[in-house]
């Protein structure tokens, strides 16, 4: 009946095989991944036979404070939040008569959308700008109850069979108010590298601008393909992001209208306060497209183009290979003119 009881001697390791139940509810089906605080797995709760997924944090990270203040906070936040594109939390407990916590949540259909953006990446640009909407919608809904995600990447959504986005995992969400944390792996721990924005590069806390940066990298890969900085390490990835500014997407996609290249602009500008100021407003941008003003682009920074550095190198090397002939063919002229007056 349920399988093998998981009992307190068994945390240490931290890895639980299907079949295991933990509290005598919840029988482990799968792992379905792991994250920089835990694991995830899949399992069946026996008491409502309802499919659900329970995150344990790792064994060595049990005894830190701030590992503890992060699962308490996203239990607050999944009792404030209730909305059809946001994984519903259901309960909360800890293993057997130990002090490790665990929080359980729906389970919900659907693939994960980093695996859906390898296969389908670039994507069709009505269904690019629908997704972004309902991620938008989603948002500020988060925002209005005073929460700013700050983890927005391809990894903590799921796409299911029907088209729609869940947003999932809010463990390093910021809940306005809350005490400010501090985590011993701190560079892991403050967002993903290809989607911080640059205040949190700079170690500032972010508020819901934070987000819409996030927003428009997703909608850049989206639409490219790919996201608009990298490089060759997480480092040089944040580096580029508060000193360079990012390409315009119609530099990768050329199908892509002026309006939807504008939003993706001001949704990526380094300032928060050039961006757009709330979910609500950019999810107004991507609906009404043609009414979206279209800025003036700095075309004197290759950079602000999204002009691979590779062509910048390449347009210089023909230019001064254009002048050497010009300056040659002039030198020439000048030579039979002089030969010519003699």
């Amino acid at each position: 009946m349920g399988g093998k009881r998981v009992s307190t001697r068994q945390i240490g390791g931290m890895r639980f095989a299907p079949g295991q139940t933990l509290n005598d509810r919840y029988e482990i089906l799968e792992t379905l991944g792991q994250g920089g605080m835990g694991e995830a797995y899949k399992a069946r709760d026996r008491t409502t036979g309802q499919t659900v997924v329970v995150k344990i944090p790792y064994a060595s990270m049990i005894g830190d404070p701030s590992t503890y203040s992060r699962y308490q906070r996203e239990l607050d936040i999944g009792k404030r939040l209730d909305h059809p594109g946001i994984q519903r939390f259901l309960a909360d407990g800890r293993l057997d008569d130990s002090v490790a916590p665990y929080l359980v949540f729906e389970f919900i259909d659907g693939q994960n959308f980093r695996e859906f953006l390898a296969s389908r990446a670039p994507l069709d640009l009505d269904l690019a700008v629908d997704l972004a909407v309902q991620l938008a919608d989603v948002l500020q809904y988060v925002h209005e109850h005073d929460v700013v995600h700050r983890d927005l990447k391809p990894e903590n959504l799921l796409i299911t069979p029907d088209g729609k986005l869940e947003l999932v995992d809010f463990g390093i969400a910021l809940l306005r108010g809350a005490r400010r944390l501090t985590f011993s792996r701190l560079s892991s721990e403050v967002g993903t590298p290809d989607y911080m924005a640059p205040e949190q590069v700079q170690g500032e806390r972010g508020d819901a601008r934070t987000d819409v940066y996030a927003l428009g990298i997703i909608l850049y890969e989206m639409l490219t393909g790919e996201v608009p900085f990298q490089g060759d390490s997480p480092l040089a990835v944040m580096s580029q992001r508060v000193t360079t500014p990012a390409p315009l997407v119609g530099s990768v996609r050329r199908d892509v209208p002026p309006g939807l290249e504008a939003v993706v602009f001001r949704a990526l500008r380094r300032e928060p306060h050039e961006r757009y100021p709330s979910m609500a407003a950019l999810r107004h941008a991507l609906q009404h497209l043609d009414e979206v003003e279209i800025p003036r682009y700095d075309t004197l920074d290759p950079r602000r183009r999204g002009i691979p550095q590779r062509f910048v190198s390449a347009l210089i090397i023909v230019a001064v290979f254009l002048g050497l002939i010009v300056v040659g063919i002039a030198a020439e002229l000048a030579h039979r003119a002089q030969v010519g007056g003699h």
